[in-house]
């Protein structure tokens, strides 16, 4: 049966000579389809290593922390080691089995050169980032032993040209010492989250086990398979099974709410998972940006991608809708929203462990949109900080590689937002990440804010008939924001409900009394930036031109 790509990538490179130790990191926790002689089965990936990639080795060997040294495959095989022969214990530490291990290899290697008959063999580290992690401490000698004896294994020991194989096993580059990580001879290979023909896999073969749960998708599981995209095999198989336990089939109209409660299970609270339910037609004004957002939309549904921006930069002062553009966006479009939070951790290689997660998911997601409010303060800076140990320029070139990877456009769209852009650093806020930069701006003038507020009252429940406009125009405040109008509206209603008030009168008791929640002269100056900011000059009104 056919392989996944990254399994086919390791055969590839084995086979030509290129690699013989392999890198493996990404969903490897997760459930895997094991191929077998004619259909499929969930295993883990220990599994999948065994049964597809070393079928044929004659001894596979494997550490793990927790179960220490282990004999997987070829035990009367690996007795014939004279050093088996003599009493040797297999060791539990993992310095001391590292070194066993690589005594073997070396000893089945020395047998082969002299010409007697050596057996292929395979050796599997499992949980890597635990006995060799990142760690900032150099005078470290057992951390520092461990990764020069596991970066030998590919550089100096050459293990397929000896029929050897490595495979070392991580949740993730970032954690593991960079001797390891970063050595060209040592080849990484990402398993990625399960596609949508792997979910669709899944759930037919979960079906047999599962089927009062999914007994309404029993016709087609493919539907479901596409809703669920960004979740892993497991966490699927455990909501199944607790959904076949209590006599709950799976209903679509549940679909939405249950991916974004695996997905962000499984990110581990790095993420917010929305799927928007607003669109553009209750969005008061701004028809110029409307009309540019459709556009692009229309190309997206076309399968235009080359004609997609990689990235949108929405700016302007404080409280003019930033947000709720970027979720009328996302439902005009139809694509789930990924926010990013609470990736940045205090510990050494936690936080670009965290984005490395994160960018795994949005590669699986599909088409999705990626939005980092306060993107002044999220993203990072070049330079590092005087205080973070230079976590901040780790984050900025992980942001900035990422976002200006052109297999990304059309697939995950980058939205930033910002009150302060000019704090962003202007590499990521160049074409080629951001290309269309929006201005967002509050009301130009009386009639605008005018307009804006009775429909936002309206909303609330306080209707306001056109002709109330002569006795309240000349209180509508300078500069108003849609946020403070969204205020006055919601202390309108509180005071039509507390004071028995009609709606006009509470509106002017609201006006009679306001006071801007920010300054105007901080306004005035984020609109300045706005401005300069802007990629085209349809998005400026005429009275912010000058």
């Amino acid at each position: 049966m056919s392989l996944p790509n990254w399994a086919s990538e390791i055969i590839s490179s084995y086979e030509s000579g290129a690699a013989g130790c392999f890198l493996l990191h990404g969903n490897v926790n997760d459930r895997l389809l094991v191929p077998e002689k004619k259909e499929h089965r969930l295993g883990s990936l220990q599994d999948f290593i065994m049964g597809s990639l070393v079928p044929r080795f004659d001894v596979v060997l494997s550490y793990d922390p927790g179960q220490g040294l282990k004999i997987e495959r070829g035990g009367e095989v690996f007795s014939q080691w004279p050093s088996m022969k003599e009493g040797m214990d297999l060791p539990d530490q993992p310095l001391a089995a590292v070194r066993v291990l690589t005594h073997y290899l070396k000893y089945c290697k020395n047998l082969q050169a002299v010409g007697g008959e050596s057996p292929k063999v395979a050796v599997i580290i499992r949980q890597a980032q635990m006995i060799c992690p990142a760690l900032p401490n150099a005078h470290n000698h057992e951390l520092n032993a461990m990764a020069s004896i596991l970066r030998s294994w590919a550089a100096d020991m050459r293990l397929q040209s000896h029929g050897q194989a490595a495979f070392l096993v991580s949740e993730n580059l970032n954690g593991l010492h960079p001797l390891v990580s970063r050595s060209p001879r040592v080849a990484p290979v990402e398993v990625p989250l399960p596609s949508k023909a792997e979910m669709q896999t899944a759930l037919e073969m979960l079906y047999n086990d599962c089927p009062t749960a999914l007994v309404n998708f029993r016709e087609d599981f493919s539907f479901p398979a596409a809703r669920l995209i960004g979740s892993t095999l497991s966490s699927v198989e455990i909501l199944l099974l607790r959904r076949e336990h209590g006599k709950k089939p799976l209903e679509e109209s549940d679909l939405s709410d249950l991916k974004r409660a695996l997905v962000e299970r499984d990110c581990g609270g790095l993420i917010d998972f929305i799927e928007p339910d607003r669109d553009f037609n209750g969005l008061i004004g701004l028809d110029g940006v409307k009309k540019w957002l459709r556009q692009d939309i229309s190309l997206g549904r076309k399968n235009d991608l080359e004609a997609l921006p990689m990235g949108y930069l929405f700016c302007g002062p404080v409280g003019t809708g930033k947000t709720y553009l970027v979720e009328c966006l996302a439902g005009e479009a139809g694509l789930p929203v990924v926010t990013l939070k609470n990736f940045r951790d205090r510990w050494v290689g936690s936080t670009e462990e965290n984005l490395e997660k994160i960018f795994s998911l949005l590669h699986a997601l599909g088409r999705c949109i990626v939005f980092i409010d306060e993107a002044d303060q999220a993203l990072g800076r070049r330079a590092a900080g005087s205080g973070d140990s230079g976590v901040s320029s780790r984050v900025y070139s992980m942001m900035a590689k990422e976002m200006s990877d052109t297999r990304n456009r059309g697939k995950i769209l980058w939205v930033l937002a910002s009150s302060r852009p000019d704090l962003i650093e202007v590499d990521l806020k160049r074409p080629g990440r951001v290309d269309v930069k929006i201005p967002l701006f509050p009301c130009a003038d009386a009639l605008e804010g005018w307009n804006l507020l009775r429909a936002l009252c309206k909303r609330k429940g306080v209707d306001l008939p056109e002709e109330t406009e002569k006795g309240l125009m000349d209180k509508i405040p300078e500069l108003l924001t849609p946020g403070a109008a969204e205020a006055i509206a919601v202390k309108a209603r509180r005071l039509m409900i507390t004071e028995n008030l009609d709606a006009k009168q509470a509106l002017l008791d609201c006006l009679d009394g306001y006071l801007p929640p920010v300054s105007l002269d901080i306004i005035r100056a984020q609109i300045r930036l706005a401005v300069d900011e802007s990629s085209d000059a349809s998005f400026i009104p005429p009275a912010f031109n000058e």
